[in-house]
């Protein structure tokens, strides 16, 4: 585990651990035992235990541990918790979130978006059959566009528009709003990078 994601991680847990996990579970959609001290967070399709006795993360179906990126955006997801606040359902790029999404915005190109111009851009139906197992669902944006639920207050638009001799192919991916308010600007960026990984991962496998 690099230094850096280590750090990360441990102070995350401090962080979740600092705060009253009854509350969590009244601010999100998670369930929360006193009794064995664990959470159970839906991401990506996946229920996941958190063990806060053992620091643990794991998928409940098989026990699969998450990678280092999943599990800091999970532990930031719940450490961040806060009441809701209303904001407009629409989808804005990285470049529109406050606190440094314009900033960060390129290198996130150049790490997330290239690479799904390079997996989808020449076909971009391929899009939806790598959306299936993270619970992507097809929608109606550019040649090719599914939508996920990271987390069930937190969803996000992967679009890809096909490429030809005139234009060049293009890609996406969007957030709402709300996002800046449910997860540090650094997470939600490592969100955007770890679902483009995995539809990248998929393409080429396949």
């Amino acid at each position: 585990m690099e230094t850096n994601y280590r750090v990360a991680y441990d102070k995350y847990w401090q962080d979740l651990k600092k705060k009253v996990p009854e509350e969590i579970a009244t601010q999100l959609a998670v369930t929360y035992s006193g009794e064995i001290q664990q959470f159970v967070v839906t991401f990506f399709n996946s229920e996941y235990i958190l063990d806060c006795k053992t620091e643990t993360i794991y998928r409940e179906i098989d026990g699969h541990v998450p990678d280092i990126n999943a599990a800091i955006i999970i532990l930031n997801y719940l450490a961040y918790a806060k009441t809701a606040q209303e904001t407009a359902k629409k989808w804005v790029s990285l470049k529109e979130i406050p606190n440094g999404g314009m900033l960060f915005y390129p290198a996130f190109h150049k790490s997330s978006i290239l690479g799904l111009v390079k997996a989808f851009g020449d076909q971009p139906k391929q899009l939806l059959a790598c959306a299936t197992a993270l619970g992507g669902k097809a929608a109606s944006f550019g040649d090719a566009s599914a939508v996920f639920q990271a987390f069930p207050e937190i969803p996000l638009c992967v679009i890809v528009w096909e490429g030809d001799e005139e234009v060049q192919a293009n890609a996406t991916i969007l957030y709402e709003p709300s996002v800046e308010h449910l997860l540090h600007i650094e997470s939600v960026i490592g969100l955007g990078m770890y679902l483009a990984s995995q539809l990248i991962r998929r393409a080429t496998s396949s």
